[in-house]
């Protein structure tokens, strides 16, 4: 599912890694799951400040959405910008969230991200040794 660019109001943050948008279209929302990353779950360490940092990104902008793909949930899988800046690169610069390399193809740039803000001890990267959120998953549900 590629579909063309949409630009549509952030009207809602739930994680670090996604979000709802209101298009004007006919005032639809869609939730949209920010594209080749991953971030912490609102109750693992580091999941709220994951999501205030999209929140700092994001709240109230025009976002520009480009559609992917469905998820298993129903959300839209889509490359986000808000106020000009990629928000999977900001997400992963600040260390609020891991490029995700199952679907990160074509996204070379977030591997070298996550290693710069690895080495700087940013975000969830001060913690000595944590937990990827795929593996919070599965011992602790969605």
């Amino acid at each position: 599912m590629i579909s063309a660019l949409l630009v549509c109001l952030v009207v809602s943050i739930s994680d670090g890694d996604t979000l709802t948008v209101r298009c004007d279209w006919p005032d639809l929302q869609r939730q949209i799951r920010i594209h080749a990353i991953d971030a912490p779950e609102r109750n693992q360490p580091f999941g709220q400040q994951a999501r205030q940092s999209l929140d700092r990104l994001c709240w109230q902008a025009q976002a520009r959405i480009q559609p992917l793909d469905i998820d298993q949930f129903g959300r839209t899988v889509a490359q986000v910008e808000c106020h000009g800046r990629d928000a999977a690169a900001y997400q992963v610069r600040r260390g609020m969230a891991w490029a995700s390399t199952r679907y990160a193809q074509g996204r070379a740039d977030l591997a070298g991200l996550e290693a710069r803000a690895r080495a700087a001890r940013k975000g969830l990267w001060a913690d000595t040794d944590p937990s990827p959120p795929w593996q919070w998953r599965r011992r602790h549900g969605p």
